[in-house]
């Protein structure tokens, strides 16, 4: 008890010392003489702040870790979500199953990722006040995460008893996918603080007396490595997620549209988009402004995430509760995009130079940008449309009476066919980009084609009208689909064709690795949605049936328990259907075993357990939805996926490829933010490919 006592003072003086720190820098940024000469004390004193926080985030996470793995019910958090009969791996799990303990994960992950970048050479790089203005705003966010873990979500409260037992961890948490899910998304989360903190500092010290006479680096170079890593990191958190619903939920989708799935994905679209204008900024020396709107939004968006995961402001799933921590959470978002935007303001540089045209590479980048941003500000106020809709319903006194007579009685979320409506056609716009942008010049000229490699281009752009084409007569009718679909595959031909023509650096393979990724997901999203097939059969022992291309034979029905740890502990009851899947021929293809299992700690609902028989073309997905006792019949629910495997292959390669960047070496010569210097950039091939910038754009 005593310790963890101890682990509540270690918060308390936590939140005590950051905003102690906070002061302090905010005091050094304002006074010149303070925090801006150079060698100022005051900038020394930053790195070991921002340490001595990360270590007492570390030893409270170490403490909640000891309480898991030793079983402390006493602890109110421990017993909520864990229990005796629990496996030791997914007590990993639980410690990030509630939004105490989430919170403190993502405090963790965020006061390390500063840690890690103070102790770095870049840091110490930096300009005296950029450094002050770093630490100002990182310890304000740190003291932010220790308020609401201080005061409204202490992971650390102690229960008046010692419960015999622990409530347990959901079923439906049990599950491979979940012990990393959600890790990834608060590491990818976190990562993205750093190059935010940055931006505005850099931002809100450029041209201010006691800047030092030197150029310091540009902080979009300096947090290249955070940037790159947090956005694999939050892809491989998303694409984990979906195929965590895929295959525990039991319903045969990735994606639901649910606004917390939604959450998730719009710091990614934002971070995606800034990916692409930062390559114009580094290439080129324009839309600075834009660059650290586009990373500082990209942190407001993670902190509006977890509101409304946790605010309750919209029902989903996966929602916590308020717990009180909703209206400081929305507070901090507006105050930080407040600053994002005043930071945007305030950002100098040489951008004087105009936009070149919309077909050009740089418009083509620019283009993708714009149309991400867009389909975030869709997804955005969609998820948010209960919310809106209840204002306008507690307004509606004061509306016109033609407003307030058509207004729902009811506010409702938004169902998914919105979504896919509105969203995917934007979504599958890229893979049509990028059978144009790979080959695009930077500057286009009089008589110019536009492309470093024209007959490259001409091959790619009638593979794509050959397939669509070919599809076409094979059954795929839907537009978005089939030209989804089409340019996909010849866009990754064309990626590997374009880069099979020589050595190319390590940025290049980066980028367009990730592309081909982009595009193999692309695939895979385009045919598994709209062509699923599902099918639902009741079969006894010994009989047959068919669905789609596949034939499903019951060879036996078991009933039976699973018990767990050396005492035999009752762990979870089971039904499983064992099932032989044979081709139409008869060809066998494997077997299937699915359960439905009902666990001791949740008897009052029974929990599917999808199994697939895995193809890189069709996927067949079994689920068990019962057994007649009366009939010993069961009856089966069957889904035929077709490509869905892609894009798991596809979001591995989008998590992997941009690891690569971090390899990259900046050419000699150019100053940093600057770009590259106008001339006859673009227009000789060589010379373009071998300045093409790592990001995934």
């Amino acid at each position: 008890m005593t310790l963890y006592i101890f682990a509540s003072a270690v918060l308390r003086c936590g939140f005590f010392l950051a905003v102690a720190a906070a002061f302090v820098f905010l005091a050094g940024l304002l006074s010149p003489a303070a925090g801006g000469a150079q060698r100022s004390p005051l900038a020394r004193i930053g790195a070991p702040c921002i340490t001595a926080l990360a270590g007492l985030l570390t030893l409270d996470a170490l403490i909640l870790f000891h309480a898991f793995a030793a079983q402390d019910f006493i602890v109110e958090y421990v017993a909520q979500y864990s229990d005796s009969t629990l496996p030791a791996a997914y007590r990993i799990t639980a410690f990030w199953a509630g939004q105490p303990g989430s919170l403190l994960f993502w405090a963790w992950a965020v006061s390390l990722s500063g840690a890690l970048f103070v102790l770095l050479p870049a840091y110490k790089k930096l300009g005296t006040r950029t450094q002050t203005g770093f630490c100002l705003f990182f310890t304000g966010i740190t003291a932010f995460f220790l308020f609401l873990l201080a005061d409204w979500n202490n992971p650390f409260e102690l229960l008046d008893f010692v419960p015999e037992d622990g409530r347990g961890l959901n079923p439906l948490l049990q599950n491979p996918g979940m012990v990393l899910h959600p890790p990834l998304l608060f590491l990818g989360y976190a990562g993205f603080v750093v190059p935010g903190c940055l931006a505005l500092a850099q931002s809100a010290g450029s041209g201010r007396a006691g800047e030092p006479k030197t150029e310091e680096a540009y902080w979009g170079d300096t947090a290249r490595p955070f940037i790159l890593a947090a956005w694999s990191l939050l892809t491989a958190g998303i694409v984990l997620g979906a195929w965590w619903a895929y295959m525990e939920l039991g319903w045969g989708g990735y994606w639901a549209w649910d606004p917390v799935e939604n959450a998730s994905l719009l710091p990614w679209l934002i971070s995606s988009a800034y990916l692409h204008t930062s390559v114009i900024g580094r290439k080129r020396g324009k839309l600075r402004r834009t660059n650290v709107f586009l990373m500082c939004l990209t942190t407001v968006s993670a902190f509006f995430a977890a509101y409304l995961v946790r605010s309750g402001a919209v029902q989903s799933l996966h929602a916590f509760s308020d717990e009180g921590v909703g209206l400081p959470l929305l507070i901090f978002t507006f105050v930080f995009l407040y600053l994002a935007g005043a930071a945007a303001l305030c950002t100098t540089g040489k951008d004087a130079r105009p936009l070149e045209d919309l077909s050009s590479k740089e418009g083509l980048l620019l283009f993708v940008a714009w149309l991400l941003s867009a389909v975030s500000a869709v997804i955005l106020i969609a998820t948010l449309w209960p919310v809106i809709i209840n204002a306008l319903i507690t307004l509606s006194a004061h509306l016109p009476a033609f407003v307030a007579e058509r207004l729902p009685q009811t506010p409702m979320g938004l169902e998914a066919s919105f979504y896919n409506r509105a969203c995917l056609p934007l979504l599958a716009l890229p893979a049509l980009l990028l059978l144009v942008c790979p080959g695009r010049k930077w500057k286009l000229r009089p008589g110019s084609s536009g492309f470093t490699r024209p007959r490259l281009f001409y091959a790619v752009l009638a593979a794509a009208v050959g397939l669509g084409l070919t599809l076409r007569f094979a059954g795929i009718q839907q537009p978005v689909a089939l030209a989804a679909a089409a340019c996909a595959v010849a866009g990754a031909a064309g990626i590997l064709l374009h880069l099979s023509s020589g050595p190319r650096p390590a940025s290049l393979l980066a980028a367009h690795g990730t592309h081909i990724g982009l595009l193999l997901m692309t695939l895979g999203v385009a045919l598994s949605g709209p062509y699923q097939q599902k099918y639902t059969l009741t079969l006894g022992r010994g009989e047959t049936g068919k669905a789609g291309q596949y034939r499903v034979t019951v060879r036996e029905l078991y009933e039976g328990e699973s018990r767990i740890g050396a005492d035999g502990r009752p762990g979870y009851r089971f039904v499983e259907a064992e099932l032989r899947v044979t081709s139409g021929n008869g060809t066998p293809l494997g077997t299937l075993a699915p359960q439905r299992r009902l666990y001791a700690k949740f008897e009052q609902q029974s929990f599917a357990e999808a199994v697939t028989l895995f193809g890189p073309g069709d996927e067949l997905y079994a689920v068990l939805l019962g057994i007649d006792e009366r009939t010993m019949k069961a009856s089966l629910s069957f889904n035929v996926n077709p490509l869905v495997n892609w894009i798991w292959f596809g979001g591995i390669l989008m998590c992997v490829f941009p690891v690569v960047g971090f390899v990259m070496k900046r050419p000699a010569g150019r100053s940093a933010g600057e770009g590259a210097p106008e001339g006859d950039e673009g227009d000789v091939a060589e010379m373009e490919e071998t300045r093409e910038n790592t990001v995934p754009a």
